[in-house]
């Protein structure tokens, strides 16, 4: 027959334990009432009956010990249902010796009952209910030469009562037990596969609790930091991270600390005689509490990549040269061809004194703009960092905006400037003049585009590294939005609006905005175009912040 599926609320190697010792425990303290009279057993074969059932019970539970002992499995219905029977049997022996319907001991009979409950599914508990009444009535009223009366009507009821309401409470109790069994070997099954997953995972997997000490730590992650795992299990690791990989122990004590997740974060460790690049992110564990969080880091050798990286921006520069060069030279030669043509015709002897003049005029001006647009290219390609210092970004785009609102451009067109700015100082490391310069063209590249009586949005404002698309790579960054009311721009040009030379203004070097691209990118941050909701254009920069802390 087969066993019973395995509850976890209901083992049933526990229980019959239990039983055992119950069982021979009230069946030898009967024994011994009956030899020293004590018990009050009526008749002279009491201490026979006693000793008797005593030395059945034995030898039965020492049977059943051995089978459980034999078969680890779990034991099959009928074994349980055996062992139910002979405690009812047990306790009725019990019953009939210590006064029948007037006994002490009757009530264990729902002992017995809930035995049944907790060990057979619901039809058998019931069953052993029904079987202990029987029992009990029947030593009452035919053995003990009783009455049938309401008060034995009344107890025997109670048991079947007592006996329908445990083995419900049981049933539901082996199902609730049962679907938690399934959950946890769920649970185990994941755990066994997220285990594998994480041994051979390529990424190195570090978690730390809440006090910095180290939970778990991956094959691939011991080999990326050259550690022994287990030497390392249980330890506060933040001060060794450290020290073999600078930054790394910093970030993760922020993660741990004050609960602030990395996005990217780069360090370098020394293995096997050579410097390896790691890329770092860390995730919070959030579980409502307040003060110290476990945090998980995530960290992958970033090396090669790094390497493919430069290479790619080496190619990307040559390349840009390349367009650089081409674009010039574009540049350059229509007022070469315009300054070839009006001197061929002076040198042909124009005898008109006003088309002579037109001509000199166009030489002069052709020759102007072509010293403008090679002084303009010299400075763009000269544009590098300067000086590094500490630089409070908000006073330098609100002294901007004042320098932009006296423009002619914004002038002469009665275009509104607003600007709104954080409180206090916006703490950043770059080039003031260099920024200075940057921002000034985006802001007047709004205010161009932004028509007659136009209005030009400037907003600052300090937002965390995740937030932000892109570098920097910081743990917060400035955010600089300009907004203008001007026509927008195209996606087809949104593609090419900070390459060198392109413009779209009548009039434009195409250049102001291939400065602003170039200052941001050596302050190591990025430079997003997109629709405003107005409907013009819209810039976004990212600087990163200057850590305050």
């Amino acid at each position: 027959m087969d066993s019973p599926a395995r509850s976890p609320l209901l083992d049933p190697h526990e229980i019959l334990r239990w039983v055992f010792f119950g069982r021979l425990t009230l069946l030898a303290a009967i024994a011994v009432g009956a030899v020293v009279g004590s018990a009050g057993t009526p008749g002279g074969n009491a201490v026979q009956i006693a000793g008797g059932a005593l030395g059945v019970a034995a030898v039965f539970t020492a049977w059943s010990f051995w089978r459980l002992r034999r078969e680890p499995a779990d034991p099959s219905r009928w074994f349980l249902g055996v062992q139910v029977a002979v405690d009812i049997l047990a306790v009725t022996v019990v019953v009939h010796l210590t006064g029948g319907p007037a006994s002490d001991f009757a009530p264990v009979y729902i002992l017995v009952i809930a035995e049944a409950a907790l060990l057979l599914p619901l039809p058998g508990g019931v069953l052993a209910g029904v079987l202990a009444s029987v029992l009990f009535g029947i030593d009452a009223v035919w053995v003990q030469q009783g009455n049938l009366d309401a008060a034995l009507g009344l107890q025997v009821g109670l048991f079947a009562l007592v006996a329908v309401a445990i083995g419900i409470l049981g049933d539901r109790l082996r199902r609730t037990g049962m679907r938690l069994g399934a959950v946890e070997s769920e649970l185990e099954q994941l755990r066994l596969d997220t285990s594998v997953i994480l041994d051979t995972l390529a990424t190195g997997v570090l978690t730390l609790d809440d006090r910095g000490h180290l939970l778990y730590l991956n094959p691939a992650g011991a080999r990326l930091l050259g550690v022994d795992a287990s030497t390392w299990s249980g330890q506060a690791v933040m001060a060794r991270l450290e020290a073999m990989a600078p930054g790394f122990g910093a970030v993760l004590r922020r993660s741990v600390e004050d609960g602030v997740p990395e996005r990217r974060f780069k360090t370098h460790v020394e293995r096997d005689g050579r410097r390896v690049t790691l890329g770092v992110s860390t995730t919070v564990m959030d579980r409502g509490q307040t003060g110290p969080h476990s945090a998980t880091a995530l960290f992958q050798d970033i090396t090669d990549q790094e390497a493919l990286t430069l290479l790619t921006r080496r190619a990307d520069r040559l390349g840009a040269v390349a367009e650089l060069s081409a674009s010039l030279a574009h540049e350059i030669k229509n007022p070469l061809a315009s300054i070839r043509s009006a001197v061929e015709q002076l040198g042909r002897g124009v005898k008109e004194s006003q088309d002579r003049e037109v001509l000199e005029r166009l030489v002069l001006a052709e020759s102007d703009r072509l010293s403008r647009l090679l002084s303009e290219f010299l400075d763009f390609s000269g544009l590098r960092m300067g000086r590094q210092e500490s630089v409070d970004f908000a006073d330098l785009v609100e002294r901007v905006v004042e320098v932009v609102r006296q423009h002619p451009d914004a002038l002469d067109r009665t275009v509104t400037v607003e600007c709104r700015r954080p409180p206090g100082e916006a703490p950043l490391s770059g080039d003031a003049d260099l920024l200075h310069r940057a921002v000034f063209n985006l802001v007047l590249n709004a205010v161009q585009f932004s028509g007659d009586a136009g209005r030009v949005e400037v907003e600052l404002r300090r937002v965390p590294g995740q937030d932000v698309p892109g570098p920097p790579d910081a743990q917060s960054a400035w955010r600089l939005r300009v907004r203008d009311s001007g026509p927008g721009i195209s996606p087809d040009d949104a593609q090419r609006i900070f390459d060198p030379f392109f413009t779209t203004r009548r009039g434009g070097s195409g250049l102001g905005l291939a400065v602003v691209h170039r200052a941001v990118e050596a302050h190591e941050g990025a430079v997003l175009v997109g629709e405003a909701p107005s409907g013009g254009a819209e810039f976004t920069l990212f600087l990163p912040a200057e850590d305050t802390a």
